[in-house]
């Protein structure tokens, strides 16, 4: 199957860096450049198109937001701060309400995390946000997908599946009584980017994603670079009232498994800071809960709450199909 990664890897992942002070180049959630002090700097891009990331009825400022948090939640994975951006717009007209709405909702979540827009450019063409985000972190302490071991803990941030009941919902797929529907589209269109989360976790756990297309998918890729395998516990996976009923009513687990769009963040924490995990990010209000562990085997495996395995799981969202 061709899917966003393959055509990374195939042709741009291994391309052996030129310079010395390149630290970890493409395939992670961000990479790594040294600076030449005791700091390194983080670098992360990300695209959001219309019809594909956002409809064209959604709300500007949302996508304005939006555009800033998917970033931000890259910059969180890997346990550093924020701290400069740059915006590439395509636009298919000017539109300055519509603009000036993006802008703010851009901007002012910027401000909240303190980064400051500091370039871009813009183009006439189909509504494409291009987000380029730096941040800054401490030499040598930066998260990545590739240190986990056997035995450790898969955890995860706040709830999943919320974002893909409410891209249903926009869709007129799914029917739900607010304030549940206000809820659930506030979680598609304005994620909480675990910024503080990601700091606080940086000298305990041992591997970091965050969950944009998936949880199945996105762990995959710790397993991945990690060459581990690992079991995810079906009936430990936290969510919310309203995906909680969804799923008891139908008997469809995609959205807390496979579902996208909730930018949490998926940590591999070793057993005897599993604890110490908790408890760190309960001081800020964010529940972690463990999911899973990590195995010696090759590949993610989801098992129900007998210990069946599920076979057929969905692997999460592709570009490309």
């Amino acid at each position: 199957m061709v899917d966003e990664f393959s055509l990374i890897e195939t042709y741009f992942k291994d391309i052996p860096p030129l310079r010395p002070d390149t630290r970890l180049g493409v395939g992670d959630d961000c990479a790594i450049v040294r600076t030449g002090d005791n700091n390194e700097l983080v670098i992360t891009t990300d695209i959001l198109v219309e019809g594909v990331h956002f409809l064209a009825a959604t709300d500007p400022g949302d996508i304005g937001y939006k555009a800033a948090a998917v970033n931000l939640s890259d910059i969180a994975s890997m346990g550093a701060i924020p701290a400069w951006a740059t915006l590439a717009l395509s636009l298919p007209h000017p539109d300055h309400k519509w603009l000036k709405a993006f802008s703010a909702g851009f901007i002012n979540l910027l401000s909240t995390y303190g980064v400051d827009l500091v370039g871009g450019d813009t183009v006439k063409g189909p509504n494409v946000i291009t987000v380029q985000m730096m941040g800054k972190i401490e030499s040598g302490t930066a998260l990545s997908r590739s240190g986990a071991h056997q035995g450790e803990s898969v955890m995860v941030t706040g709830s999943l599946g919320d974002a893909a009941l409410g891209l249903k919902q926009l869709k007129g797929e799914l029917s739900v009584n607010s304030p549940a529907a206000d809820y659930l589209l506030s979680r598609l269109n304005r994620p909480t980017p675990r910024v503080e989360e990601g700091v606080l976790l940086r000298d305990l756990a041992t591997a970091c994603i965050d969950i944009s297309d998936g949880l199945i998918s996105d762990l995959g890729h710790i397993v991945k670079a990690s060459g581990v395998g690992a079991t995810l516990e079906l009936d430990q996976i936290p969510c919310s009232p309203p995906v909680t009923n969804y799923q008891k009513a139908t008997g469809d687990f995609a959205p807390s498994i496979s579902g996208g769009d909730d930018y949490e963040l998926c940590v591999v924490v070793p057993e005897d800071a599993q604890q110490e995990a908790v408890d760190r990010l309960l001081e800020v209000g964010t529940q972690l809960t463990k999911v899973g562990v990590i195995t010696d085997g090759e590949r993610v495996e989801v098992v129900d709450p007998l210990g069946q395995s599920k076979t057929d799981p969905s692997k999460g969202y592709n570009h490309f199909e």
